[in-house]
C-alpha cells in the first residue's frame, strides 16, 4: 500500500485486485459515524486518490453494518456551538461534493449499509452506486432541522427528476434499495450477499477499460454538475445558517432522545 494512505485514521485501504484501490469507512463500533477526523479524511482523499499512478478504480464501502451514518452526534453538536467549526464544515462539505467530481478515477460506491451525511453524499456522488437490498436510504436533513444541503440539490434531480427530489427532500422518507434503483437514485441493487462481489467486478471492468476514453467521458458528464454549482453551493449555505437557529437544537436534541421533533411553529421566513 502506498505511502500516501498511511496517516489515515478513520479509512481504511486495501487491494482487492491490481490496480483497484477499496477505501473503507473504519469505525463500526459507532456505525462508521464521522468525527472532525474522519470527515475531513472523507473530503480530501479524493485529491490523494486522482493523484495516484498506481490505481484506475476505486470501491468505497464500510466496515461491518453500516456504510456510514453521518457526522456524530459530538460533531454535530459543535457545528450548532462553534463558528469555526461551522465555517470549517462547510468548506469541507463543498470540498467533498467537488473533490468527488473532480476525481479523475471512477468511483464505485459498495454501500452495505445505513449511508448518512457525508457517507450518503460520497455514496451517491460515486460515479457508480450500488446498494444491498437490505438497505433503506434516507437524507435526513430536513428532520435534523437543516436545508437538505451536503449534495442533494446537485445531484437528486439530476438522478430521479425533481418530483421526486423533493418528495424525498423534504419528507425524509426511507426508500429502499430496490426503490432507490427503480427510480435512478442508485446504479444497481443486488442480494446483500453480492454486493462486494458486484462491485469488484465493475471496478475490474473499468480497470480493464480504455482510461483515457472513461475518464474523459466521467469528466464530460460531470459538467451538468458543475453546471449546477451555484444552487449547491447555496444549499451548503443555507444548511449551515439552519445549525444557528432552534430547529436544528431540536432536530438534535430529538434524535439523541429517540423521540419526535416538535418544531417551532412558524417562521420568520
Amino acid at each position: 500500500m502506498s505511502e500516501r494512505y498511511a496517516n489515515y485514521q478513520r479509512l481504511a485501504f486495501d487491494r482487492p485486485a491490481d490496480r483497484i484501490l477499496r477505501i473503507t469507512f473504519n469505525r463500526p463500533e459507532r456505525y462508521n459515524a464521522l468525527d472532525a477526523i474522519g470527515h475531513k479524511e472523507i473530503t480530501y482523499v479524493w485529491r490523494e486518490v486522482d493523484e495516484d499512478p498506481d490505481i484506475d478504480a476505486v470501491i468505497l464501502t464500510g466496515a461491518g453494518k453500516a456504510f456510514s451514518a453521518g457526522g456524530d452526534f459530538e460533531m454535530v453538536e459543535k457545528i450548532i456551538d462553534d463558528f469555526e467549526t461551522r465555517a470549517r464544515t462547510w468548506k469541507e462539505a463543498r470540498d467533498l461534493v467537488y473533490n468527488l467530481i473532480n476525481c479523475g478515477k471512477p468511483v464505485i460506491s459498495a454501500i452495505n449499509g445505513p449511508a448518512v451525511g457525508a457517507g450518503l453524499v460520497a455514496g451517491l456522488m460515486a460515479d457508480i452506486s450500488i446498494v444491498a437490498r437490505s438497505v433503506s436510504l434516507t437524507d435526513g436533513h430536513t428532520r435534523l432541522g437543516v436545508a437538505a444541503g451536503d449534495h442533494a440539490a446537485i445531484i437528486w434531480p439530476l438522478l430521479c427528476g425533481m418530483a421526486k427530489a423533493k418528495y424525498y427532500l423534504l419528507t425524509c422518507d426511507r426508500l429502499s434499495g430496490e426503490e432507490a434503483e427503480r427510480i435512478g437514485l442508485v446504479s444497481l441493487c443486488v442480494d446483500d450477499d453480492m454486493l462486494q462481489d458486484r462491485a469488484l467486478a465493475v471496478a475490474e471492468r473499468l480497470r480493464d477499460g480504455a482510461q483515457s476514453a472513461i475518464r474523459w467521458t466521467k469528466y464530460s458528464l460531470n459538467n451538468w454538475l458543475r453546471m449546477a454549482g451555484p444552487t449547491f453551493d447555496a444549499s451548503t449555505a443555507l444548511e449551515m445558517l439552519g445549525f444557528t437557529g432552534p430547529e436544528a437544537s431540536e432536530g438534535v436534541a430529538s434524535l439523541k432522545e429517540k423521540r419526535d421533533p416538535s418544531f417551532p411553529k412558524g417562521s420568520p421566513l
